[in-house]
């Protein structure tokens, strides 16, 4: 989770500056006037309740909304009138959003306790994984994907709870305590970052390795130097897989293999979005940078949202979408960079990546409001 990372950062920037300055140094840049180019139009709006001190992504199956709040409220929601379907309670307070297939609906809780769902919103069984969870849940193809924080990966059986499958990973001797997202790929693997710079390919089905491979290496005397994990989710465009790490690098890899295209020295914790032709993120600094995808070469970088705690990017038709610190949500141009679009969706931090579905944009800020836009 984003919180806890800044945290992080924050120890780290005090250690090497003694504190001096740097929050004078870490003011977010005061907005410039913007022409809209377009409008984002509020088709509907809910309230989830707070995520705080999480960030929560609304979830989308089929024709309706998922979305969480840190309290225990679960929701599901018509993607296109935003009208309440069900609304329930979870037993458990959450650190992460939900997860669904549109057939089984999870919340699972800090303590690592996971809550199934029907369509109804009927409660089908309770299990528990026996460690922390930060990680949102992934559901697909029958099988419920639970990452825990000690990097053990449990595949569960929609139906009942059981363990079908487990993976392990080797425990680092320091790393983020963060969620790391999973991207899912036509319902069959699972994309994931890991620690000391990695990333990886794992089947649903069984929970197999396919395919691991290293973005960036540690590098430093301290383990604080040498944290170097991949945390955001890794982001597909046709054949080209791309993801970033901490303290590490950027890269694009081929999705089949894992072969590593090209690096660049880079730094995130919020992620890669993708065009046609360009990956896009920004780094601690909240810089927005546009590499091709292809080969690496860098295109543009936007500075003028420096410091604003830009949240995790979402790349539609001509556009890169941010959320920020602060409330708002950016539209930057593909091409050049440039924002073309600024609206404020409301007074709370908005770091999770703005959703795409049926025409609509769907955001959901730390305070819970979540909003359909619908881009005119």
């Amino acid at each position: 989770m984003r919180s806890a990372l800044l945290v992080l950062v924050a120890l780290v920037v005090c250690s090497v500056l003694a504190c001096s300055g740097s929050s004078r140094a870490r003011k977010p840049t005061e907005l410039s006037a913007v022409t809209n180019q377009f409008e984002m139009a509020e088709i509907w709006a809910a309230n989830v309740g707070s995520s705080e001190p999480y960030y929560f992504d609304p979830i989308v199956a089929n024709d309706s909304v998922y979305a969480a709040s840190a309290s225990g409220k679960l929701m599901r929601l018509n993607l296109q009138t935003g009208k309440t379907i069900w609304d329930i309670n979870v037993p458990e307070k959450l650190a992460v959003g939900p997860g669904s297939d549109g057939k089984t609906t999870v919340a699972v809780s800090a303590k690592g306790m996971v809550y199934a769902y029907d369509e109804a919103g009927k409660n089908l069984w309770t299990a528990s994984v026996g460690s922390e969870v930060l990680t949102e849940p992934v559901v697909a193809a029958g099988v419920i994907v639970i990452r825990t924080l000690d990097n053990r990966f449990i595949g569960l059986d929609a139906t009942n709870g059981k363990r079908r499958w487990f993976y392990q990973r080797q425990q680092s001797v320091l790393s983020l305590r963060v969620g790391y997202g999973m991207l899912l790929i036509n319902n069959e693997v699972i994309v994931t970052g890991l620690s000391g710079g990695r990333y990886g390919m794992l089947a649903v089905s069984n929970g197999a390795l396919i395919w691991e491979t290293s973005i960036s290496f540690p590098k430093g005397f301290s383990e604080i130097e040498r944290l170097n994990d991949v945390t955001a989710k890794p982001s597909l465009e046709g054949e080209k897989l791309c993801a970033v790490s901490y303290q590490g690098k950027v890269g694009c890899s081929v999705v089949r293999t894992g072969n590593l295209i090209w690096s660049k020295d880079f730094s995130s914790y919020t992620g890669t979005a993708q065009g046609p032709e360009l990956v896009f993120a920004s780094n601690e600094k909240s810089q927005v940078v546009a590499f091709k995808s292809a080969d690496g070469t860098q295109l543009w970088e936007n500075g003028k949202l420096n410091w604003r705690d830009l949240g995790e990017p979402t790349a539609i038709g001509r556009v890169l979408l941010f959320g920020d610190g602060q409330g708002y949500l950016h539209a930057l141009s593909q091409s050049n960079g440039e924002i073309v679009a600024r609206i404020r969706h409301d007074g709370s931090p908005v770091g999770a990546a703005p959703v795409v579905a049926s025409g609509l944009v769907l955001v959901l800020s730390q305070g819970g409001k979540l909003v359909a836009y619908q881009p005119k």
